[in-house]
């Protein structure tokens, strides 16, 4: 629940002003003038807030960059401090005469003591809730002192790690004492197999002081009972809290439109009595504007607000906007095990996407426009679905406010992950209160699909060897039962309690372990077997689960990327700052090793770097396109991951710096509504149409030509079929044999068009491996049009081109197209944004394809 301390004013505070007299609430951002200190040192110094002290410290230069070089080592000393922040603010007589005055933190990281003019208003202990604090008889007339006192994370929580009798399975915190499990912090900050050490301390969300009069709107829940194309049946669901003395007369209005429509009223009248009172105003809308994925319409979106009026004036009032649909989890036992998939205002999806970590080490960092930013590329790379991961945080509205805007349905695990956690009475509370006041927080968005557990602990527990690190029994049945106590009973319970109309599941992978094929045939898999298994890309096309949501393999950053934290005698593979951001023991051997089976490896660090992206963005592809081409028995692919927090060595498809990988621009043709893909399968070549449009199409015609490097076409046909909709089909195939006499020279280009002429998809399958080719050392011709914000490339080439790479100095910058085959005789262009660019200022562009690291 939100930490709420409720207001005992029944027959105590009397009903000071008359309904003529209420005013509008009046909230007041306290973002200025803040200062801190490290205690027992007495410097104080400007601060920010929101923020972190590692990032005040860093800008008053009392920290060096924790991303650079192995700085990480030298700012752990921050987490073993206790910190303070103050900062001072007005009061008036005419506010000091409001009916109530309440003091809003909505996120305190994490055990913080908050004193106003000398009173303790609260201790906090948890990062994941917000605290609503009646400050009203503390205020005075003039100058307000607020303080927040921060506890050492580390050794506030010290004395239960030494009382414990045993270290919990933690491996992904970073330290000796392993004490990250006892706080309701973010995990990954104590460090992970991507992430830094930063155990941060701070007031990283905003704070607000609100002044109102007679009542307060504390929750507004709509409720959608049932959608369908022809009506909808809404909820409008009201907590009001009054705080005048005896009832009162109101009325509840909710109005409702849908972009620059006709706004439509609904009014109530009502009774307030003091204290909370429960409201539900029913309505209906006919013919509503349905809420769609990407992919498959308009994420439309209407306009709520509920006011609560005395005597016609507005005492309280909220605003919501809200997506009207159906998410349903299909998770059935069937004759091939257990199915998992979404079905969408009746209709099911494929699930296309990735996890998502937090998107900065430094949270406060994470902008309203970078949500909007990484949205978008989620959005531009066909996706359709995000997993929230579970060790990192539930994040800000803006990013779910993003997600309903741009029709991305959100997977969203409670913040537990690969470790048991305590269940004592203690605990168990903070996370109730943690449930409550996210699941009220997210349930109003559209966009929000599922509620999820926690992350591979239900694995850990019976696959990663914790039975036998624990030689005493009772440790690990105390873990087991833990578990219960957790997921299978706190958590489903609120769920039902607050949001029962959502699917939760205790945790993910429900059932599977990559390790044992047939755990593979019930619910959703996490296959590491390309990575922690070192096995080819291939196995990918064989290990189908009947929904992945995870599973990947690393790619360096560009070299741009690497220049923020390296210095280039750093350059090298295993040198102490690379390996400072490599994080996954096995990282850059398993690259090499993996990138020896398909393409020649540079001896060079920058190509190699280069190199691994393209290793990167070719085998996860071949999994993205395993899972949709296995369709239906396979129903999702959730790739690990999309993004990083820091400038590092990842499974990423987006850098630190917003920069494309290989793999996310490999992702969106993956994901492209409409694509033809070829496999070899015995001794046929196979040719499948993956399609997630809802209108098929029954006249289509594929084009195969196969074609030397030069351009010469050696072979042609075209091919009648269906493309089917929203399914995979087989639409043709054809003997392997004799398909080419020379396969180190040659490819396949399949184009698929509809009955007008329209290209659907087009891609190319090489008979090859490309340390098997004899690539040309294409002379790639380009020109640029330069404008403000915009670069347009335009290239061109006599003979094929592999994974061409179009780099610029400018972090962030984001490209039409990039790591993309050019075809011999073809001209391509591609369009580059950038604020940073400009028409009159020359930025270099280096062009590289895949035999120049030959």
């Amino acid at each position: 629940m939100r930490k709420l301390r409720m207001f005992m004013m029944l027959g105590c505070f009397p009903m000071m002003l008359s309904a003529k007299e209420y005013k509008e609430p009046e909230k007041i951002k306290l973002d200025k003038d803040w200062e801190f200190a490290q205690v027992g040192k007495g410097e104080w110094l400007p601060a920010t807030v929101p923020g972190t002290v590692h990032q005040d410290l860093i800008d008053h230069e009392k920290l060096p960059n924790p991303f650079y070089g192995k700085n990480e080592e030298k700012v752990q000393w921050v987490e073993n401090e206790d910190w303070v922040y103050k900062t001072s603010f007005e009061v008036t007589d005419e506010q000091l005469a409001r009916g109530a005055a309440v003091l809003n933190f909505e996120g305190l990281d994490t055990y913080a003591d908050i004193y106003l003019n000398g009173s303790l208003l609260e201790r906090t202990d948890n990062m994941f809730v917000g605290y609503t604090l009646p400050v009203k008889e503390v205020l005075r007339k003039g100058e307000n002192r607020l303080q927040v006192y921060f506890h050492s994370p580390i050794k506030q929580t010290l004395s239960q790690w030494e009382t414990n009798g045993f270290d919990y399975p933690a491996d992904n915190d970073h330290s000796d004492k392993r004490v990250s499990i006892y706080s309701r912090k973010a995990p990954y900050s104590y460090g992970w197999d991507w992430g830094i050490r930063l155990a941060t301390s701070g007031i990283w969300r905003p704070v607000s002081l609100v002044y109102y009069d007679a009542a307060s709107i504390d929750d507004y829940f709509v409720r959608q009972a049932s959608v369908t194309k022809d009506l909808a049946k809404v909820e409008n669901r009201l907590s009001v809290n009054s705080i005048v003395s005896a009832p009162q007369k109101a009325e509840v209005t909710i109005t409702y439109s849908y972009k620059d429509g006709e706004k439509v009223t609904e009014q109530k009248e009502i009774t307030l009595q003091p204290g909370m009172n429960e409201i539900n105003l029913p309505i209906e809308i006919r013919n509503p504007h349905l809420w769609m994925p990407n992919g498959w319409g308009e994420p439309a979106l209407y306009d709520f607000e509920a006011q609560v009026k005395v005597d016609g004036k507005t005492i309280a009032s909220d605003k919501k906007r809200i997506g009207l649909r159906t998410i349903k989890v299909v998770k059935e036992k069937d004759d091939k095990g257990e199915s998992f998939y979404f079905e969408v205002n009746g209709q099911p999806m494929f699930a296309k996407g990735a996890n998502l970590i937090p998107d900065d080490a430094l949270l406060p960092n994470v902008t309203a426009e970078r949500y909007r930013q990484l949205m978008k590329d989620v959005k531009d790379a066909n996706m359709n679905m995000i997993r929230v991961w579970g060790g990192g945080i539930y994040e800000d509205d803006a990013f779910y406010e993003a997600a309903d805007e741009n029709g991305i349905l959100i997977w969203q695990d409670f913040i537990f992950a690969c470790t048991t956690y305590p269940s004592d009475p203690t605990f168990l509370k903070r996370v109730e209160e943690e449930a409550e006041y996210n699941i009220k927080r997210l349930r109003n968005y559209a966009s929000l699909a599922m509620w999820c557990g926690n992350n591979e602990i239900y694995e850990g527990m019976r696959y990663w060897g914790w039975d036998k690190k624990y030689t005493d029994p009772g440790i690990m049945e105390g873990m087991k039962k833990g578990y219960d106590k957790l997921f299978r009973e706190l958590l489903p319970r609120k769920v039902k309690e607050l949001d029962a109309d959502r699917f939760y599941m205790h945790g993910s992978p429900y059932e599977a372990n990559w390790g044992r094929p047939e755990s593979w045939k019930i619910a959703d898999s996490h296959n590491w077997g390309t990575w922690y298994g070192q096995k080819p890309f291939e196995s990918l096309d064989t290990e189908i689960p009947r929904f992945m949501s995870e599973f990947g393999f690393q790619a360096f950053p560009e070299m741009k990327t690497i220049a923020t934290f390296a210095s280039p005698e750093d350059y090298a593979l295993e040198s102490d700052v690379m390996n400072a951001h490599q994080k996954a023991s096995i990282g850059n051997f398993l690259i090499k090793k993996t990138m020896q089976l398909y393409y020649k490896v540079p001896e060079d660090f920058d190509n190699l770097v280069y190199m691994s992206s393209v290793l990167q963005g070719v085998g996860v592809r071949q999994g993205l396109e395993a899972h949709r081409r296995n369709r239906p028995y396979c129903m999702g692919t959730l790739y690990w991951q999309l993004n990083d927090s820091w400038p590092v060595v990842s499974w990423s498809s987006i850098d630190y710096y917003g920069n494309w990988k290989a793999l996310h621009y490999q992702a969106k043709r993956a994901f492209a509504p409409v694509l033809i893909d070829a496999i070899k399968e015995g001794d046929d070549l196979c040719f499948y149409v993956l399609s997630d449009k809802l209108e098929g199409d029954k006249d289509a015609t594929l084009q195969l030509r196969v074609m030397d490097f030069n351009g010469k076409v050696l072979n042609k046909k075209e091919v009648r079929g269906e493309v089917p909709a929203n399914a995979s089909a087989l639409y043709h195939k054809e003997s392997y044999a004799g398909m080419t006499e020379n396969p180190r020279n040659t490819f396949l280009l399949m184009t698929l068009k509809n009955k007008k002429g329209e290209v659907l998809s087009e891609d190319i399958y090489y008979f090859n491996y490309a340390k098997d080719q004899d690539l040309p050392k294409t002379d790639i011709r380009y020109k640029v049009k330069q404008m403000d914000g915009k670069y347009e490339v335009t290239l061109s080439a006599k003979q094929l081109a592999r994974d061409v790479f179009i780099e610029i100095p400018v972090q962030g910058a984001r490209f039409s197209d990039n790591f993309f085959d050019l075809l011999p005789g073809q001209t391509k262009k591609v369009v580059i944004t950038s604020d940073e660019l400009k028409k009159n200022e020359k930025v270099d562009i280096r062009i590289r394809q895949l035999s120049d690291t030959n």
